[in-house]
C-alpha cells in the first residue's frame, strides 16, 4: 500500500520524532547527571554546581574504587558468583521447568508440585531458619553459600514452564516417534526454541547475583570474602575512610558522599549494561513461528 507523503504526515512524523527524542533526553537525564557527578569534585558537588556536565573533572571517585586490591577482589568474587550462579540456577530452572509444563496425565503429581512451589512464594521460612540452615551446610564464608541458597527461584521457574506449555504439543510427539526421550526432547527442542524465555530468566539471574549485597553481608565473616556490592556497601555508603591510608589524604580531600555514590552506581551498573544489548534481541524474537508446518 503506498503512502502518500504529504506535508501534513511529514509534520506528523517529525512531530513523533520530536517527542520520542525528548522522552529519550528524559529519561537519559539521570543517567548523565550521575556520571557528571562521579567524575566532579566533591566541593562542586556538593555545591551543587554539577548539572550534566563534569565541574572540577577529577577522577578520585574511581581511582578510590579500583585503586585498592580489595575492590579487585570483591570484584573477582562477585564475577566468580554471577558465573557460577547463573550456571547452576539456569540448568535447575529447565530441569525443573520441564517435568511441572507436563499435562496431569503425563506427571500425576504435577499440580502438587507446582502448588509446592508456588507455598514457598507465598510464604517464608524467614532469616534465622534461613542462615541455620545455611550454617548447618557448613557453607558459611564460601562462594557456595551465594549460590546455593537462591539457586532455584520459583518465579523463574513459573515464567518458563508456561513459556514450555505454550509451545506446540506436536513438537514433542514427533520427537517422541522418532525415538527421543525426554532428555533429548527437552535439550535439542524446547532448549533452543526457548532462548528468549530463557535470555529474560538468564538475565534476572545475573542482575539479582550482581546487586545482591545483603547475604554477602550475613554469610561471610571475612571481608576479603566479600562479593562487590557488599564491599562498596561497606565502604562508599558508609564512607568508611578506615579502608584509606595516610598517603590518600589528597584523595579524602577530592571525595565527597555524592560522587563516591554516583562512583558506585556506574560501577554496579556497568556490566550489566554490556550485557543486556547482546540478549535484547532474544526478547523480541518470534519463538514458535512456522515451526510446525500444516
Amino acid at each position: 500500500m503506498h503512502v502518500k507523503n504529504s506535508l501534513g504526515r511529514r509534520l506528523f512524523l517529525g512531530g513523533n520524532v520530536l517527542i520520542l527524542a525528548a522522552i529519550s533526553f528524559a529519561c537519559l537525564m539521570p543517567l548523565i547527571h550521575i556520571l557528571a557527578l562521579s567524575f566532579s569534585s566533591g566541593a562542586a558537588a556538593s555545591a551543587g554546581k554539577v548539572v550534566l556536565w563534569p565541574v572540577d573533572f577529577t577522577t578520585a571517585a574511581y581511582d578510590n574504587v579500583f585503586g585498592k586490591p580489595e575492590y579487585l577482589r570483591a570484584f573477582r568474587v562477585t564475577l566468580v558468583r554471577v558465573v557460577l550462579g547463573t550456571a547452576i540456577s539456569m540448568f535447575l530452572t529447565i530441569m525443573t521447568a520441564y517435568p511441572l509444563s507436563k499435562e496431569t496425565s503425563q506427571f500425576r503429581l504435577r499440580t502438587f508440585y507446582v502448588w509446592l512451589f508456588v507455598f514457598t512464594i507465598l510464604f517464608s521460612g524467614g532469616l534465622i531458619p534461613w542462615y541455620l540452615t545455611v550454617k548447618s551446610l557448613g557453607l558459611i564464608n564460601t562462594i557456595w553459600a551465594l549460590v546455593l541458597p537462591g539457586a532455584l527461584a520459583v518465579f523463574n521457574v513459573i515464567l518458563l514452564l508456561n513459556f514450555y506449555r505454550s509451545l506446540p504439543k506436536e513438537l514433542e510427539e514427533s520427537s517422541r516417534i522418532d525415538g527421543a526421550g525426554h532428555f533429548a526432547t527437552l535439550w535439542k527442542i524446547y532448549v533452543p526454541l526457548s532462548l528468549p524465555a530463557l535470555a529474560t530468566t538468564g538475565l534476572f539471574t545475573m542482575v539479582g547475583h550482581w546487586n545482591s549485597w545483603f547475604d554477602g553481608m550475613l554469610l561471610m565473616n571475612q571481608p576479603d570474602k566479600y562479593p562487590l556490592q557488599t564491599f562498596l556497601q561497606t565502604i562508599i555508603i558508609n564512607l568508611d575512610y578506615r579502608f584509606l591510608k595516610t598517603q590518600d589524604a589528597e584523595l579524602i580531600i577530592k571525595l565527597s558522599d555524592r560522587t563516591s555514590k554516583a562512583a558506585q552506581i556506574f560501577v554496579a551498573a556497568f556490566p550489566i549494561l554490556i550485557v543486556y544489548p547482546f540478549l535484547q534481541r532474544f526478547f523480541i524474537k518470534g519463538i514458535v513461528m512456522g515451526s510446525v508446518k500444516e
